[in-house]
């Protein structure tokens, strides 16, 4: 493909995510707004957020939700308690009257997972759970469905979605704060004292043009991500259809959030017939590392178990600065892997020091829009990757993403 190609498929790619953003958030967020504040009343009166997804992309994304809420990357917000579930037994075992859950699932899955997952969401809502789903068909008290059949795309509106919804929760309780104080020392006894006090309206309208402002941004960081790195992205396609022709494989890690799109990554590739490994997916592994060797090494010891040379390593972080990300990409080097990196911000140190053979940059410092962008970036990988031609003797199936 030719560098205008490349171009144009990098631009046409762009056009389509600003048209489906374009006819999903401003009809959406007046519906975001009015269930952040319900989200809100929910953990003020000890409720959970449950986050439940069967399928393997759909588990990366109820894991991803989970830690957005548990660990916070903005200062000053509080921690709110959030779980990934990934078996409905797990779900109706746990789920309390005021928990929240969020169920993620195909659109309109006639299979019996997706049957199940409609069952175990109606009787939780029946138990006086407030339910909300990125899917239609599943009964959810909120559904927010985006208007797509381009399941990446889909997937990279939902993730801004989920985002919106940890980022701005917390506005319904700096409001809330500031009225407790009004209300004496009874505030921390009764969190609601005085709620007449608050013009709720005003802060949901609030609210409601801060999810259009969040769209807009992350599209315009989507446009420059892309466009501004439509050859890099045509070489990292290039490099690692070589590895699978070759019988490579592609391990890919992040930490924290970016593990979470490092397993949509790898569910991704294994859901189109390519071998790849998540190096952020197995708990005991982790953290039997970090707790004998040091966190720095979770990564670059399971490159020096798994990794073989015609692999490629794909590693996301939003900051291009972490000591897992950079060790790992050290080690994949020594050992022969092609190496792509996924950063924010200007690159950090694996842009600086070039640690990787392929670095895509979004340049941005907040770090739920670079996630969201680098989705983005990694699923029109993914798009170029596809329009390959078929290695000889491996079925053309496997190359539809």
């Amino acid at each position: 493909m030719s560098t205008v190609a490349h171009g144009a498929a990098a631009a046409a790619a762009v056009r389509e995510r600003a048209e489906a953003s374009e006819a999903f958030f401003p009809a959406a967020a007046g519906r975001l707004a009015r269930l952040c504040h319900e989200l809100s009343e929910r953990f003020l009166a000890g409720g959970r957020l449950l986050a439940v997804g069967l399928g393997a992309a759909d588990r990366s994304d109820a894991r991803h939700v989970a830690v957005e809420f548990v660990h916070p990357v903005i200062v000053g917000k509080r921690a709110l308690p959030a779980l990934a579930l990934t078996d409905l037994d797990d779900l109706l075992l746990l789920a309390e009257p005021a928990d929240v859950v969020i169920a993620f699932g195909e659109r309109g899955d006639p299979s019996v997972a997706g049957a199940s997952l409609a069952r175990a969401v109606a009787a939780v809502h029946a138990r006086g759970c407030l339910t909300v789903a990125f899917s239609a068909g599943l009964g959810a008290q909120w559904t927010f469905d985006p208007p797509t059949g381009d399941r990446f795309v889909r997937q990279e509106l939902v993730e801004t979605t989920y985002h919106v919804l940890w980022e701005l929760v917390h506005v319904f309780f700096e409001h809330r704060g500031r009225h407790q104080q009004t209300a004496g020392a009874a505030s921390f006894l009764y969190p609601f004292l005085a709620e007449g006090e608050v013009d709720m309206e005003a802060v949901t309208a609030d609210v409601r043009a801060s999810v259009l402002m969040k769209a807009s941004e992350v599209q315009e960081l989507r446009e420059r991500t892309v466009l501004d790195s439509a050859q890099q992205l045509a070489a990292a396609a290039d490099a690692v259809g070589r590895s699978l022709a070759g019988g490579g494989r592609v391990l890919a890690l992040g930490n924290g959030g970016s593990a979470t799109d490092a397993g949509d990554l790898v569910a991704d590739l294994v859901a189109a017939g390519r071998p790849a490994i998540d190096l952020a997916g197995d708990a005991a592994i982790i953290s039997a590392i970090a707790n004998d060797i040091g966190p720095a090494a979770i990564f670059a010891r399971q490159v020096i178990a798994y990794g073989r040379p015609g692999d490629v390593l794909v590693a996301l972080s939003t900051s291009g600065n972490s000591l897992s990300v950079v060790d790992a990409l050290g080690e994949a080097r020594r050992r022969g892997l092609e190496t792509l990196a996924f950063v924010g911000y200007d690159g950090g140190r694996v842009a600086a020091d070039r640690l990787a053979d392929h670095v895509i940059v979004t340049p941005s410092q907040h770090i739920p829009r670079i996630q969201e962008a680098q989705a983005t970036a990694y699923h029109i990988l993914l798009e170029l990757l596809a329009a390959r031609r078929p290695p000889a003797g491996m079925r053309p199936a496997q190359f539809t993403p």
